[in-house]
């Protein structure tokens, strides 16, 4: 038994955690990098790729295959699809959920591509820019006496205009079996 709910959005959140990716900018892969990400892309359909920008409401770009721009916060993208119980909390406390550049550009998830890039240096460099970049986040929300404030008045109106509906309903009960 099993439901997660949409993820529920915090502009304020979002503003701070844009600025943090505009201050730091795009990660900084090399050549390395980029010749690695490559040979994974060469694996991947134009499909695969072009639908990845297309999601980041970005023009396709040739022989790119690490993200190395800064998505706009308003750029016109397409819903991400997936499942995280952060939906359902997001619901109860203001949130925001940091994506960064850590496979090469078209990668789908759960792929045998997508595991296999996981321990590349491209990986690391990723995952510590998103890092710095939700830690500047963190630090403007313990500077900034109204972040935290503002963050929870925007909460407060989505949840009033859009009550928060658990996904499983009241009368489903786990199937937990205490005789183990």
């Amino acid at each position: 038994i099993s439901a997660v709910s949409n993820l529920l959005g915090n502009a304020p959140l979002e503003q701070a955690m844009y600025d943090n990716l505009v201050r730091l900018g795009a990660p900084a892969f090399d050549d390395a990098d980029r010749s690695a990400a490559a040979e994974f892309q060469a694996t991947l359909s134009d499909e695969d790729i072009e639908s990845a920008y297309r999601r980041a409401g970005l023009p396709m770009r040739d022989g790119v295959p690490l993200c190395d721009t800064i998505v706009p916060l308003d750029a016109k993208s397409a819903p991400m699809m997936g499942s995280t119980d952060v939906g359902d909390v997001s619901w109860a406390v203001p949130t925001v959920q940091a994506r960064g550049a850590t496979y090469a550009i078209g990668t789908p998830g759960h792929s045998w591509q997508l595991t296999a890039q996981g321990k590349l240096p491209a990986a690391h460099k990723g995952l510590v820019h998103v890092a710095k970049i939700m830690a500047g986040t963190a630090l403007d929300a313990l500077r900034d006496d109204t972040l935290i404030a503002r963050a929870k008045a925007d909460h407060r109106a989505r949840v009033t205009r859009t009550p928060y509906v658990c996904p499983i309903p009241d009368d489903v009960a786990p199937p937990i079996s205490m005789s183990a």
